[in-house]
Formats: structure tokens, C-alpha cells, sequence
């Protein structure tokens, strides 16, 4: 598990930092922080989408196996289970759309 975290954790944290300043300017005021770059906006988007494909299809992979087992189990009710995994899927999919949309835009 620390080999993934690292993995996937450690390399968009490095993008991420930015430059800041050992000690104040003279006279006491500070300098104004640095414009964000466009490869920090891009990492953060990538880091997002990843994020919501990540969770997106471990959730539709969580329901076809406990739909498939449901069906093992008692095969008289799997019509019923069948159109409850279709409509739960779809609502997992419109909520990665729109999360997707949501990275992108942002």
C-alpha cells in the first residue's frame, strides 16, 4: 500500500509546490506570490480526473460483482436485480460526468 501512495501521491505533490520566498522583502512587506503555472492547473485537472475515473469504476465494479452474486444466490429475482444495477450504474455515470466536466472546466 505504500508503494502505491508513493506512487501515485508523492510525484503530483512535487508539481504542486511552488517557490516561496526564505524571508520578507525589505521594508517589511512581503513579495506577492508567484502566478500558478499552466503545469500545475494541468496536474491538478490530471490528479482530479484520475481521482473520479479511479472511484468511478471501482463503484460500477463493486455493484456487478454484488449484483452477480445477488443473482448466484436467488436466480428467481436477477430480472430485479438486473434493472437495479442498470439504474445504479447510470447514476454513477452521471456523477462522473459531471465531475469530469467540473475538472476540466475549473
Amino acid at each position: 500500500m505504500f508503494i502505491v501512495v508513493s506512487t501515485l501521491v508523492v510525484p503530483p505533490a512535487t508539481l504542486l509546490a511552488a517557490d516561496a520566498p526564505a524571508e520578507a522583502a525589505p521594508g517589511g512587506v512581503s513579495a506577492s506570490p508567484a502566478p500558478v503555472s499552466n503545469v500545475t492547473i494541468l496536474a491538478g485537472v490530471g490528479f482530479g480526473v484520475g481521482l473520479v475515473m479511479l472511484g468511478a469504476g471501482y463503484g460500477i465494479g463493486k455493484i456487478g460483482s454484488c449484483a452477480v452474486e445477488s443473482m448466484a444466490r436467488q436466480p428467481e429475482v436477477a430480472g430485479n436485480i438486473q434493472t437495479a444495477v442498470i439504474i445504479t450504474a447510470a447514476m454513477i455515470e452521471g456523477v462522473t460526468l459531471f465531475a469530469l466536466i467540473v475538472c476540466i472546466l475549473v
